[in-house]
C-alpha cells in the first residue's frame, strides 16, 4: 500500500534553500505572498513525479535547464539534496549540475526502517553519476517486492493536480479517449471518461459528486456520459439543466463551476491517490463553493493526505492553526512555519485564521 509523506527534507531548490524535517500531517493548507516559495513547493512534487518517470532529463531541458532548478542558480548553489520519509520507508538523492546544463545524480539511496524492530536501517545505495533515477532498475534486480517497489509506489500515488485552465481550448472540455479513466488525470482532461468508469462501477460515489455539485450549481442535474455515437472509443463532457431535456457540453459552464465539478470529483472518488496535491483550488469559486471546498477537503482528509496551496481568506477561515503552513520570503529565501492554537489563543475565539492572515498576525504578508 503506498503511504502519504511523513517528513519531508529539501535542500538548494529553487526558493527554498533549506528545508530540514518538516512534518506534513493528514491536511496542510500552504499560505503566503505571491512569490513566497508555495508554488516552488507544489512544483518540487511535480519534480518528483518525473523522477519516478524517468524523465528528469526531459523536464530539466523544458524548464530552461539546471539554473532553473537550483537557489540563485549554480553560482549560488552546487546541489540539490532530497530527503522523503513515509512509514518505515525513505529516499534520498542529490541532484548535481553536469555538462549539457543539466542535473544529474551525485548520489540515490533508499532505506527501510522498521524501528519498533531493527536499531538500524537496513539501506540500499543505488550509486551515482546516473542521469535517471536507478530506482526501476532495482525493482527490476529483486525477486520479490523490494524497497525500491515500495518507494516507487509511494511517489507515484502523490499527485499534483491543476484545474486553472478552463478555456475554450482546455483539454477537459475536448473529446477524450473512453478508456482514459485509470485514475483523474492532473489537469481533469479525462474527466468524462473517468466521470462515466465511476457511474457503470461506483455508482454510490458518482452520485455523491452529483449531490455535492448541485449544491453549489443548483440548476444542474445530471452528467450525459456517453460513447460519442459517430466513435465508440470517444468521450466528451456533457450536462443537463433541470427542467430541460437538452444536453449542454462544457463550454457553456462557468469557469468556477467547471473547476468545482473537477473538484468534487477528486475529492470525492473511492480510491483517492495517497498524497493529493493543489495549486490555488479556489479560483473563481463562488463564497458558497468555497466553504463547500473547505468541506471535501476536510473530508478527503480523514481518508488520505492533502496538500493545498491558496490566497483565499474565506477559504483558509474553515481551518484551524494545526492545519495552516505559513510561507514567508525572508532574506531571499522561502520558510515554512506552522502556528499552534496556543499561539493564538488570545485571538482565536474572535477571528478566524484567514482573519488573522490578512491582519498579518500570522506572517505570510508581502514585505
Amino acid at each position: 500500500m503506498a503511504r502519504p509523506l511523513d517528513q519531508i527534507s529539501i535542500k538548494g531548490f529553487k526558493s527554498i534553500r533549506e528545508l530540514v524535517d518538516f512534518p506534513l500531517g493528514p491536511l496542510n493548507v500552504l499560505i503566503g505572498a505571491n512569490g513566497a516559495g508555495k508554488t516552488n513547493f507544489i512544483s518540487f512534487f511535480n519534480l518528483l513525479n518525473q523522477i519516478v518517470q524517468n524523465n528528469l532529463q526531459v523536464t530539466i531541458a523544458q524548464s530552461g535547464g539546471a539554473n532553473s532548478f537550483l537557489y540563485f542558480g549554480q553560482k549560488k548553489t552546487s546541489e540539490i539534496k532530497i530527503r522523503l520519509v513515509f512509514g518505515s520507508n525513505s529516499y534520498q538523492c542529490t541532484l548535481v549540475p553536469a555538462s549539457g546544463d543539466t542535473l544529474i545524480f551525485a548520489d540515490e539511496l533508499i532505506w527501510f526502517h522498521d524501528k519498533k524492530r531493527y536499531p538500524n536501517p537496513y539501506t540500499v545505495q543505488l550509486g551515482g553519476g546516473q542521469r535517471e533515477t536507478r530506482l526501476h532498475e532495482e525493482s527490476r534486480r529483486q525477486q520479490f517486492m523490494s524497497i525500491a517497489d515500495h518507494v516507487l509506489g509511494a511517489i507515484k500515488s502523490w499527485r499534483v493536480y491543476h484545474f486553472h485552465d478552463t478555456s475554450s481550448s482546455a483539454r477537459v472540455k475536448q473529446q477524450g479517449d473512453l478508456n482514459d479513466n485509470q485514475m483523474l488525470r492532473p489537469d481533469a482532461s479525462n474527466l468524462a471518461a473517468f466521470l462515466y468508469l465511476l457511474r457503470e462501477t461506483e455508482n454510490d460515489h458518482y452520485r455523491k459528486i452529483v449531490s455535492t455539485i448541485r449544491l453549489v450549481a443548483p440548476f444542474f442535474d445530471d452528467f450525459t456520459l456517453r460513447p460519442n455515437p459517430l466513435n465508440q472509443e470517444k468521450i466528451q463532457l456533457e450536462w443537463q439543466e433541470k427542467g430541460s431535456d437538452t444536453y449542454f457540453n462544457a463550454q457553456t459552464l462557468s469557469d468556477g463551476t467547471l473547476r468545482f465539478m473537477c473538484l468534487a470529483t477528486l475529492l470525492l472518488q473511492p480510491k483517492l491517490p495517497s498524497t493529493i496535491i493543489i495549486d490555488e483550488p479556489e479560483l473563481g469559486l463562488h463564497p458558497y463553493a468555497i466553504t463547500m471546498l473547505a468541506s471535501l477537503l476536510k473530508s478527503a482528509s480523514q481518508k488520505t493526505q492533502v496538500v493545498v496551496s491558496t490566497q483565499s481568506v474565506p477559504l483558509v477561515n474553515q481551518f484551524g492553526p494545526e492545519e495552516i503552513v505559513v510561507v514567508d520570503r525572508k532574506d531571499g529565501q522561502s520558510t515554512f512555519e506552522r502556528r499552534t492554537a496556543k499561539d493564538l489563543e488570545n485571538w482565536l475565539d474572535d477571528y478566524g485564521m484567514g482573519d488573522l492572515w490578512e491582519k498579518n498576525l500570522l506572517g505570510g504578508r508581502p514585505r
